[in-house]
């Protein structure tokens, strides 16, 4: 397994892209993913809420990503569907449509909402090794899993 990347920040919408280039060695996908996920935090439980965000990627070269924050109550919620003229809730589609896999873990004091960009032929994602040596992945298609 490759070192883990972790960021520890107070969600805000100026943090958010923060965040963003703090991940630009893992690629589009996972600095998206990322970005949707702390947007969830300060949307939904407010700005400046304590926030974990943590990457890293295995010997496989599966990205996994975890945002984790304090409230065990507020759960993310995969909508059916977003009207045209509806200025949110596509954030969670989004991480769905390139994550192989995602879900939420509770813990002391909190939750993490995690997600895995796959790899390899059947993993719906394609390991790239950047020059700094991080897994990045380009999305391929989804996993059947």
């Amino acid at each position: 397994m490759r070192p883990a990347t972790t960021l520890e920040l107070l969600a805000t919408p100026a943090e958010v892209s923060g965040v963003r280039r703090a991940l630009r060695a893992y690629g589009a996908d996972v600095q998206l993913c990322a970005s949707e996920l702390v947007t969830n935090v300060v949307q939904h439980l407010g700005e400046g809420v304590p926030v974990t965000v943590r990457v890293w990627c295995d010997d496989g070269g599966r990205t996994r990503l975890e945002v984790t924050d304090p409230d065990p109550r507020a759960l993310p919620v995969l909508r059916a569907s977003v009207g045209a003229d509806e200025e949110s809730g596509r954030g969670l589609a989004l991480l769905d449509a390139l994550a192989s896999r995602w879900g939420v873990a509770h813990g002391p004091g909190g939750k993490t909402v995690w997600c895995e960009l796959g790899a390899g032929p059947d993993g719906g994602a394609v390991p790239v090794v950047s020059a700094g040596g991080l897994c990045r992945t380009a999305t391929a298609g989804r996993d059947p899993r």
